[in-house]
């Protein structure tokens, strides 16, 4: 019996000992210091990573929630000095970064749906094609480097996402988002500079699965 509530004293008194480190750590992040930010991240990282992956079912996602959510602790650091439970704290924040990423996803498949159901085939269209392939390099050269090489691969080189994620040594999921702001991009660029022009091309946005 002694046993046991000496046990449950030297845990109570770890827990102690870590929640105070703990808060001396925030402390030293909510001044800037740099080298405490970096152990902080180093102790939660990977929990942390765990966790959101549950929630995306996307390691790179959950990867991308991490450090979305450790730079703004950094950019607010100076609010951690009130934070008391930093591990609830972060989950809490964390969890709500996913759910807004997974909400901004599914509406970017949404848009990308109604553009490919809006659209028709470029070669049955009568219009200046000659104006609109001008508009589509020029909106191809507007794209990140990335983004273009691999809409390039897709379109021009009819690659699918395997194919272009190994040549460029990308995950096949970044392929694919990759290749989804290229198309809103693209199509957004030509249907702007495009007076009068009411024909989504989405045909020309062709994408391998």
């Amino acid at each position: 019996m002694l046993d046991i509530a000496y046990d449950h004293e030297q845990g109570l008194l770890t827990k102690a000992t870590h929640t105070h480190h703990e808060k001396e750590l925030l402390l030293s992040v909510a001044g800037g210091d740099e080298h405490a930010f970096r152990r902080l991240f180093i102790a939660h990282h990977q929990q942390l990573a765990v966790h959101i992956y549950r929630i995306t079912n996307s390691a790179e996602l959950a990867e991308e929630v991490v450090q979305d959510v450790f730079l703004k602790i950094w950019m607010t650091r100076e609010t951690l000095q009130n934070v008391e439970d930093f591990k609830a704290y972060l989950f809490v924040i964390s969890k709500n970064h996913a759910l807004n990423c997974l909400k901004k996803l599914a509406k970017e498949r949404v848009k990308i749906k109604k553009l490919e159901e809006s659209s028709v085939d470029i070669l049955n269209v009568e219009h200046d094609n000659g104006m609109y392939y001008n508009l589509l390099d020029e909106a191809i050269d507007h794209l990140p480097p990335q983004q273009q090489k691999v809409y390039l691969l897709s379109r021009h080189n009819r690659l699918k996402y395997a194919e272009i994620a190994e040549q460029l040594k990308l995950s096949r999921e970044t392929v694919k988002k990759y290749l989804q702001i290229a198309t809103i991009n693209i199509t957004d660029y030509v249907r702007t500079h495009l007076d009068g022009f009411t024909v989504i091309f989405a045909a020309i946005f062709y994408f391998k699965r």
